[in-house]
């Protein structure tokens, strides 16, 4: 697992061992990032059930603002904290451990969210909500949900738009966004 661009460009991250973390792909990652890459810059991001951090730290590495990193489990933000001194991002970081939807309910809010949850624990549906619900998106905000192929994602109503539906192998890619 490695930062594919950027400032920390190669930098080789951190992976668990014998955890339920499942890292993104390099394919998936570096196709995610080639539709957002214009929308990055300075944004402010969510990595939701962050796991080993590689999609918030990919983002600092292509410029973004800051990222906070959500995931309830202690192993895992242990090796997001590692991965974020590996590549000097922490100044630009928050580590959270707790729920995520929890979190949602009180947060500031996000140009762009990468959701990324257990894919058996069906937690689209109720995390889509609470970010229209407690509206922590910002106007023109993205939302990436990563999920097995074939998963049907939820519907958006207004202001919300589901943009685009992507597959990569047994992976697939629903990006949503937030228009004015």
């Amino acid at each position: 697992m490695r930062v594919i661009t950027g400032s920390a460009r190669g930098r080789k991250l951190k992976e668990p061992a014998g955890m339920d973390i499942r890292p993104t792909t390099d394919m998936v990652k570096e196709t995610v990032f080639n539709i957002i890459q214009f929308d990055i810059e300075g944004r402010r991001v969510l990595d939701l059930f962050a796991g080993t951090g590689q999609i918030g730290i990919e983002a600092l590495s292509r410029g973004a603002g800051h990222v906070t990193f959500v995931d309830s489990s202690n192993e895992a933000l242990k090796i997001v904290r590692e991965n974020l001194k590996i590549t000097g991002f922490a100044d630009r970081a928050t580590v959270i451990c707790g729920n995520a939807l929890g979190f949602l309910k009180s947060c500031e809010k996000f140009d762009i969210i990468y959701i990324d949850p257990p894919y058996q624990e069906n937690l689209y549906e109720p995390v889509l909500s609470s970010i229209k619900l407690f509206d922590i998106l910002k106007d023109n905000g993205i939302i990436i949900c990563e999920s097995t192929y074939g998963t049907p994602m939820p519907e958006l109503f207004e202001p919300y738009k589901k943009e685009k539906e992507r597959r990569y192998g047994k992976i697939g890619i629903t990006i949503y966004r937030k228009e004015l």
